[in-house]
């Protein structure tokens, strides 16, 4: 019995050091079967290792997209001031109205590639006036491609948000001087205006000019985000020139009195200030030219402050001088808000934020009234909005200012600074076109309607258009 169990212990042993061995061997098999696999997953992991980011690279990627997102939102809207002044003039100029608001950006797009842009950013400057030269900057060279241009944006980055906002100080002034200009003429001063008296101003501040430094009354210098007085009052000064140079559309004034003149698709008005409200999200969080996500909430934050504001006392305050609420008022009231708080949107807390667009809610409606009394005519409220709000907005940095950077008297002296050179500029280049081209159409062209004058077409060819009034 014991030589028995002894043969199977014997036999089990002999048994599990066969299957130690064939377990051995099959794992030494395996590994050397998977020591290719093994290489070739390495091999290939080893590129992408290489070509992840870095920390400064994704930064620089990050800022590059919100800055051309930002560039996309401002450029849509071109379409929400075509909406708002077509909407808000007579049926009968409203092709002529939509034709100007797709040649304005088609010309200042390009003047400013050619000449605008070297101009408003010559490089290492402190003066009046640079050129760096024709065309879009040395982009040839590939560093403008990477964040050895600045450190936060390429060049074509760069460029393509300063284009987008070169031919919104156009559009501003095709408002005030709708219904009566004619097209060639506006066309040519768009080409000027933006070519020339733009830039030139512009790069005092954004362009490292004489503004951007000028620490006298302690402050740092002259500041404004995104364009209360470089672009909206810009526009605005070469608009004031425009309507008193040309003079109110026929049947405005009748006997000393200003006669309403009413808009003929208010809905269309509506939709073309939501249009321009969603694209101040690119016009103002844009121009912090940074991805940041404390600059950029924050000033998305006072803009929509300063908008709704804006809507409420413009409001209150047509309510209260009419009598009733006027749907062009609260508008008009939106945009001055959102003009107001472009400045100071990155240098003002919330609640002041409200503030400025509570007041310049006031401001439009009064200015509006204003204006009229001195028998400027403007069909969509251009100067109320855009110059007087454009100049609140850039005083409101020196009241409001949060930082301790910036103060009222730098401001103040930055509106005057402006006000003088883009007023003449515009007088004499609209002056030149009147004396050698004409400006303002005839009287049987504007009672026909600018569609039918200047297009030979009608905006609602086939529609029958009723009024009560």
């Amino acid at each position: 019995m014991a030589d028995t169990l002894s043969t199977i212990v014997d036999t089990a042993a002999a048994v599990a050091d066969t299957v130690s061995s064939a377990a051995a061997a099959v794992v030494e098999t395996v590994a050397e079967a998977a020591a290719p696999v093994a290489a070739a997953v390495e091999a290939a992991a080893a590129p992408a290792a290489e070509a992840a980011p870095t920390v400064g690279e994704a930064i620089f990627m990050t800022e590059n997209i919100w800055i051309m997102i930002s560039a996309m939102l401002v450029f849509i809207m071109g379409l929400g001031f075509a909406c708002v002044e077509s909407g808000l003039c007579r049926a009968k100029s409203a092709s002529n109205i939509c034709f100007k608001n797709v040649a304005v950006p088609a010309i200042g797009i390009s003047v400013y590639a050619l000449l605008g842009f070297g101009l408003m950013y010559p490089g290492e400057f402190n003066g009046w006036l640079g050129f760096a030269g024709f065309g879009i900057g040395d982009w040839l060279n590939p560093a403008n491609f990477t964040a050895a241009y600045n450190g936060h944006f390429s060049l074509f980055t760069d460029w393509l948000f300063q284009a987008m906002f070169a031919a919104t100080a156009a559009t501003i002034v095709s408002g005030a001087v709708a219904e009566r200009i004619k097209l060639s003429s506006f066309l040519v001063f768009t080409f000027f205006y933006v070519a020339f008296v733009y830039p030139v101003v512009g790069s005092w501040v954004w362009g490292g000019g004489w503004l951007s430094n000028f620490a006298a009354f302690g402050a740092e210098g002259f500041h404004d985000l995104a364009g209360s007085e470089l672009v909206h009052s810009v526009g605005g000064w070469g608009a004031l020139a425009g309507v008193i140079i040309l003079g109110p559309r026929i049947g405005k004034y009748v006997n000393g009195k200003a006669h309403a003149i009413p808009a003929h698709n208010v809905p269309l008005a509506t939709i073309g200030v939501f249009i321009l409200w969603f694209g101040w999200w690119g016009f103002n969080g844009g121009s912090a030219l940074s991805g940041n996500p404390f600059d950029t909430s924050l000033i998305l934050v006072t803009t929509n402050l300063a908008a709704v504001a804006g809507i409420i006392t413009a409001t209150a305050t047509s309510w209260i001088i009419a009598k009733k609420p006027d749907a062009t008022m609260a508008l008009n009231g939106c945009l001055a808000g959102l003009v107001a708080i472009t400045a100071p949107a990155d240098t003002v807390s919330p609640l002041s934020a409200w503030i400025i667009g509570a007041i310049g809610g006031v401001i439009v409606v009064l200015a509006v009234y204003f204006f009229e009394k001195l028998r400027l005519d403007d069909p969509v409220g251009a100067l109320s909005v855009h110059l007087v709000n454009g100049i609140w907005g850039t005083l409101a940095v020196g009241i409001f200012d949060y930082t301790g950077r910036f103060n009222f008297s730098t401001q103040l002296l930055g509106v005057v600074a402006y006000a003088i050179p883009c007023f003449l500029s515009a007088c004499l280049i609209f002056i030149v076109i009147k004396k050698t081209m004409g400006l303002r159409v005839s009287e049987k062209e504007e009672l026909r309607g600018l569609d039918l004058s200047e297009h030979g077409q009608e905006s609602y060819g086939g529609f029958q258009i009723f009024s009560n009034m």
